[in-house]
Parts: structure tokens; sequence; C-alpha cells
């Protein structure tokens, strides 16, 4: 048994409060998906976390990312290279690891995603419009 499945059987951690969701970050992962594949995994209190697997894709050309809300987010396989419009256009290459926090109202668009393996981001949303 899981220590999930231990977790949901006996209501919780020791005798705490029963465990909510859990999964795994690198489950279900299609590496031949066409499309970008966006997954909530979790939105309360003003803050939303969202799994985001791309195969490739890319922002089309000249348009930006304009979130009214807070961006952290941080590679977990793959790689990928961020633009920002307030940096005239600098990239910023991200591999294993990486993280940025990107402020609300920071035009940024994806650049570009490894095609070879899936890139895996962990992107956590909070302030005004979660």
């Amino acid at each position: 048994m899981s220590v999930s499945d231990e977790n949901a059987r006996s209501g919780g951690l020791a005798g705490g409060p029963a465990v909510g969701l859990s999964g795994n970050l690198y489950g279900g992962i299609e590496a031949s998906a066409r499309d970008e594949r966006f997954e909530r995994l979790i939105e309360q209190a003003g803050v939303l976390i969202e799994r985001i697997v791309s195969t490739g894709q890319a922002s089309p050309e000249g348009f930006w990312y304009d979130d009214p809300r807070d961006e952290w987010v941080v590679l977990l396989a793959g790689a990928a290279v961020l633009e920002f419009e307030a940096q005239g256009g600098a990239r910023h290459r991200m591999r294993p690891g990486d993280y940025v926090h990107i402020p609300a109202h920071c035009r940024h668009r994806v650049a570009w995603t490894d095609k070879a393996t899936p890139t895996v981001w962990l992107a956590v949303y909070f302030g005004a419009g979660v």
C-alpha cells in the first residue's frame, strides 16, 4: 500500500486531518501530445497551482502573456526559453530546477520548449485575479 493510500485509509497523517488531493507530477505525460496540457492541481484562498506539460509548443510570434496575477514557475523536466518584453525581448533559458517569479502584468512569452523531452512546469499563481 502506498503512503497516499495509507493516509487516505487512516484519515490523515498522525491522526490529523485527512489528506486532500495527491498524485504524481510526472504521471500521465504523453510525450507525443500535439497540444500543451494545463492541469489545475489546487485552487483556493487566492492561490492556483497548475502543472503544465509542453511537448515542443511555444507562444505564437507577437503574442505576450499579460496576467493580472503574479506567477512563480519552476521547470521540473525538459528545457524551455522564456522571453520578457520589458527586457527588450531578453531570453531566459530554463533547465530542470530553474525557477522564476513573474510579477503581475510582466509581459512574457514561451519562446521555445524541447520537442525531444516533455517539458514539465509547476506554476503557482497568486495575487489579484486568482
